[in-house]
This record gives C-alpha cells, sequence and structure tokens, in this order.
C-alpha cells in the first residue's frame, strides 16, 4: 500500500513539472544593480562630487579644532607639574569639554553627510525605478530584480539592465533643487 502511495506521488510531481516546465521557460527575469546606478550615473557622480567638497569641507573645520585640542593636552601635560592641584583640575575640565564639544561637531557633521545622502536616495530611487518599470513593461519583463536586494550567485549577462537603466537615467533625471 505504501508503494502504491509513492507512486502515485511520483506521477503527480512529474505531471507538475511538465505543466510548470512550459511556464517557467515563458518568463525573462532582468537583473539591476541600483546602487551602481546611483554611483555611477550623472547624478550620482555630481552628488557625490557635491559631498566629496562638503566632506572636505568639515573634514577642514574638523583637523584644526583637532589640532588644537591635541594642542591644548600637550600644555596641559607640561603644565601640570608647575600648576596647583585645584587649577589643574579646572583646566582639565575645561578641556574635558572642549573634547566632548568637538565629538559633538563631529557627529553632527557625520549625522548631516547622512541626511544629505537619504534625501538624494529618496528623489533619485522613485525616478530609477520609473525607469527599471517601464523597461519591464516595454520588454515583458516577468521581474526585474535589485541584486543588492537580493543577492544573486549567478545570472546571465545578457539578463543586466544596470547600464541600460544608467543611459535612461542620465537622459531623464532633472535633480530638483
Amino acid at each position: 500500500m505504501k508503494r502504491l502511495g509513492w507512486i502515485i506521488t511520483g506521477i503527480a510531481l512529474l505531471a507538475l513539472a511538465f505543466a510548470v516546465s512550459p511556464a517557467v521557460a515563458a518568463e525573462k527575469t532582468g537583473f539591476v544593480d541600483v546602487r551602481e546606478v546611483m554611483l555611477t550615473s550623472n547624478a550620482g557622480k555630481k552628488a557625490a562630487e557635491d559631498f566629496k567638497k562638503a566632506f572636505e569641507k568639515d573634514k577642514a573645520v574638523l583637523d584644526e579644532k583637532q589640532a588644537e585640542l591635541k594642542k591644548l593636552e600637550d600644555e596641559l601635560k607640561k603644565q601640570k607639574p608647575l600648576l596647583k592641584e585645584d587649577v589643574f583640575k579646572e583646566k582639565e575640565l575645561a578641556f574635558q569639554k572642549k573634547v566632548r564639544d568637538f565629538q559633538t561637531l563631529l557627529k553632527d557633521s557625520n549625522e548631516e553627510l547622512q541626511i544629505k545622502e537619504q534625501d538624494l536616495q529618496k528623489k533619485m530611487i522613485p525616478e530609477i525605478l520609473k525607469i527599471i518599470q517601464a523597461i519591464g513593461d516595454k520588454e515583458k519583463y516577468t521581474m526585474i530584480v535589485d541584486i543588492n536586494v537580493f543577492p544573486i550567485a549567478y545570472f546571465a549577462k545578457e539578463n543586466d539592465l544596470t547600464k541600460r537603466v544608467i543611459e535612461e537615467f542620465n537622459k531623464t533625471y532633472k535633480p530638483k533643487k
């Protein structure tokens, strides 16, 4: 009786495989690297340039502040043997306050850059997705997968739509000010 059950199950699986295989063969799947589109498109390159300028500006200010802190720290170490305990403690507290201010400035600078990046993504990604949708509709793709969201071990290079999406994005995207 068990053997009959296995035979019926096998026949059912074979029938299912033959019924599904034509549908699977008709599917068309594309792949895109949205991150690459954002980085290598004209808008992405311009944004990277703007980020670099903002970063360099912030870095210059932070480097200057850090150099000041190092100088103050060195002076404090040199003066320690010459100062009274209470005067040294007072100077040390002032120094620690400046260190905290520097850390706050550094944190604020990093957060500001992250916010700029997120804002840019919020503007660019919907436009990129519209282009992907248009390609999918026009060329009858069953699905187009972002390889950053779903890591894929292998896909045929002819199904990689990234360069086409970049080209279309470069033609159509106009940053909103």
